[in-house]
């Protein structure tokens, strides 16, 4: 990593999203590299259980997937870089290069391709963020085995929700599911999966009010916002999976984002600022899947190219 070599391409992460990026940057013969504060790549892919929906691979685990999303960048020669980013400077008007600051060294580039991902929101709770790594846990399939034969929570209605609640109803003796709607919004594959579990219960229109507990999870106390009636339900875990937040908060005020900071580009992954673009799940967008994170990539890549022959 040399200050003062430029690049054709930085990319900012080394999710589905920056690898696609990194493959197609190679296969065009750009130079390029990925910066990541992790030394693994793989982003939130790394701790799904099982991936059941990207073409040819189903059933492949979310880190063995990962690890072969960066063995196939590696064999073509992609350039790693483990840093952490602090943000980009646009120069001068009308400057061709970028100059992005790392806590390594400032590197220049004449394309950024921002690929940074997200991370799980919470709930806002009394006693979730005490208990965090107490029993209060956002990742299951990182954390369920230590709740094994226990009786557990997870709070959401989502694909990763329902998920998470199949993934631990063959570990837990019992697992709730607790939504505050009166049906999911997980995939109709995903529910009737659900649904045939003997373990798992759904407390439908439900509200989490607060995790108890003083040194671990002791239980959860769920608001029914039907009939306003308050109960608790003794659990060992809480499985948090309402959504994620957009890592983009470096990037406010380069391009322009929505009210949730979702980056807005299109499918050319272009964004309000020459030079730079957005994949994956930052960019505003109906679908955020593996499939179409790593198809983000590509695009990016081929909407660089077109920007550098300008």
């Amino acid at each position: 990593m040399m200050e003062n070599e430029v690049y054709d391409l930085l990319i900012i992460g080394s999710g589905p999203a920056g690898m696609g990026a990194a493959v197609y940057a190679q296969r065009a013969g750009l130079k390029a590299a990925v910066i990541d504060r992790s030394p693994v790549s793989g982003g939130q892919v790394q701790s799904t259980y099982e991936v059941d929906n990207y073409l040819g691979l189903p059933g492949l685990g979310g880190g063995e997937l990962s690890e072969r999303f960066r063995e196939h960048a590696d064999r073509l020669g992609a350039v790693f870089i483990t840093a952490d980013v602090l943000g980009i400077d646009c120069g001068e008007s009308g400057q061709s290069v970028y100059t992005v600051h790392t806590d390594q060294a400032d590197l220049g580039t004449k394309a950024v391709i921002l690929a940074t991902g997200a991370v799980h929101s919470t709930l806002g709770v009394p006693g979730e963020s005490a208990l965090a790594g107490m029993g209060v846990s956002y990742c299951a399939t990182c954390d369920g085995a230590f709740y094994r034969r226990s009786t557990v929570a997870v709070v959401g209605g989502g694909d990763v929700a329902v998920e998470d609640a199949v993934f631990l109803s063959g570990i837990c003796e019992k697992v709730y599911l607790i939504h505050r709607r009166n049906q999911l919004r997980a995939a109709d594959s995903l529910q009737k999966k659900l649904f045939s579990l003997g373990n798992v219960e759904v407390c439908w229109n439900s509200e989490v009010k607060e995790i108890a507990g003083t040194d671990m999870v002791e239980g959860v106390d769920i608001y029914d916002n039907q009939s306003g009636r308050l109960s608790r339900l003794d659990v060992q875990g809480v499985f948090i999976a309402v959504g994620i937040v957009p890592e983009t908060r470096m990037f406010r005020g380069l391009v322009e984002m929505d009210e949730q900071g979702y980056i807005l580009a299109d499918e050319t992954c272009r964004t309000s600022r020459k030079g730079i673009f957005a994949v994956g799940d930052i960019r505003k967008k109906p679908m955020r899947q593996i499939i179409t994170a790593v198809a983000d990539g590509a695009n990016a890549v081929h909407s660089v190219q077109e920007y550098l022959n300008l």
